[in-house]
């Protein structure tokens, strides 16, 4: 099962921790382990790459990190996107993900 936490401070989403396998498919043919990477990177690298705001980042095989070293107006509205997005998947695929919130990360 993937574990999405959103690491908050107060009720703004600051970052994010994905760790484990979605065990839908096989190693290569799980979608719903290519989706919440998919959407993980994609939010990760607009972050860092096109907002230019600075991140504690941290991948590993089966989980990802990224934690705001400071809060943004872009940066919060694209961790709420991937919130919503995280949330319908795991809506439609409760056995393989879990959503959960904090306030810190042990990246």
């Amino acid at each position: 099962m993937i574990r999405f936490k959103f690491v908050r401070s107060g009720k703004i989403n600051v970052g994010f921790e994905c760790t484990g396998h979605a065990g839908y498919a096989a190693a290569g043919q799980d979608i719903v382990c290519a989706a919440v990477s998919s959407a993980a990177y994609l939010t990760a690298n607009t972050i860092t790459d096109f907002f230019g705001a600075k991140a504690d980042i941290s991948v590993d095989d089966g989980f990802m990190s990224l934690v705001l070293a400071e809060e943004d107006a872009q940066s919060v509205k694209l961790l709420d996107g991937l919130e919503a997005h995280i949330r319908a998947l795991a809506k439609d695929y409760p056995r393989s993900i879990k959503v959960i919130y904090g306030g810190n990360t042990n990246a």
